[in-house]
């Protein structure tokens, strides 16, 4: 009898993987960074007053596959991104642009026909850095870090606008030369698009 119940709890379940749907696609769009400030707000009153110094950009894949679970799915992504922030010093503002490669991978749930949110970990691997003042290059820190993500969406068809926030989570700072030191925790807000293949 255990045999049997086995044999029909395992057919059901190659049954469901078989029909599970795994959508993907291509995304890209535009970020808005302001390292090592705390919040959300700092964030977006930094776009508000312009961010001018802090704009960047993200391209890359997104996977989606649904979850057995009240109607949730699961969204890996692989993304190229290049920013930059701009602090300040006693001499007068840099600016501090790196490029990283960032896998969130986000849950989240679909809702009113269209719409969606999700929430999930981010985790990033910083490629390269450079400093403006005289070209520097970090000399010592962790290039990888773990932040989260949240946010909403919408999606016509095959094709899906987004808007989030990045935080970093790991406590990291960049050296530079060692005379300066740079919170280089994420603090930015994304706007995405996407397109599905």
């Amino acid at each position: 009898m255990k045999k049997i119940v086995l044999f029909f709890v395992l057919a059901f379940g190659i049954s469901q993987f078989t029909n599970a749907q795994v959508d993907f696609g291509i995304k890209g769009g535009i970020n808005y960074n302001n390292n090592g400030k705390e919040s959300f707000k700092d964030a977006t009153n930094d776009i508000a007053d312009g961010a001018s110094a802090k704009t960047g950009f993200h391209a890359g894949l997104w996977f989606r596959g649904n979850l057995p679970v009240l109607g949730l799915y699961v969204r890996p992504e692989i993304v190229y991104t290049q920013v930059k922030t701009e602090f300040e010093q006693q001499s007068g503002s840099e600016d501090y642009s790196f490029k990283k490669i960032d896998v969130p991978v986000l849950i989240g749930k679909k809702f009113l026909g269209f719409a969606n949110a999700f929430v999930g970990p981010s985790f990033q691997y910083i490629l390269d850095d450079t400093i403006s003042f005289d070209n520097l290059s970090t000399d010592d820190f962790d290039k990888f870090s773990v932040g989260v993500q949240f946010g909403a969406g919408v999606e016509f068809g095959k094709l899906g606008l987004d808007v989030r926030w990045e935080r970093g989570l790991s406590e990291n700072e960049a050296n530079f030369a060692n005379t300066q030191r740079v919170d280089n925790r994420t603090n930015q807000i994304i706007f995405g698009v996407s397109l599905e293949l």
